[in-house]
């Protein structure tokens, strides 16, 4: 693929999943020097706790997440953003009643993730 060339990436070509409407941009690809989720959960849904060797940085379309980062509980409602560093163990959580639809910006052309589970 050309990666000079410019185009736009229909939500088909990224999406995962079965459930709502969830997508994967991994930036290397496309030429991009960043990654990013657009996730869409329903109450009480979100990521495990994980980190990353860079920031991330959440951005809140809709809805309210409560943001764990490190020992620190914040929360983010439509319009906020949030943002972790490298290497910090971190979760959200749709914390609301409504859908949470959230933008999780990664500072890296390619998904590096690290479940504190695994």
């Amino acid at each position: 693929m050309d990666t000079t060339a410019p185009r736009t990436v229909p939500f088909e070509e990224i999406a995962i999943g079965e459930a709502r409407r969830t997508a994967l941009f991994e930036g290397r690809e496309y030429g991009s020097g960043i990654s990013f989720f657009l996730v869409d959960n329903d109450p009480g849904q979100g990521p495990g706790l994980h980190r990353h060797p860079y920031s991330e940085t959440w951005t809140v379309l809709e809805g309210e997440a409560a943001i764990t980062v490190g020992g620190e509980r914040l929360v983010a409602r439509t319009g906020d953003t949030a943002v972790v560093g490298p290497n910090v163990w971190h979760r959200f959580v749709n914390s609301g009643t409504g859908r949470l639809r959230i933008m999780c910006v990664h500072a890296s052309d390619t998904l590096i993730q690290e479940f504190a589970d695994e």
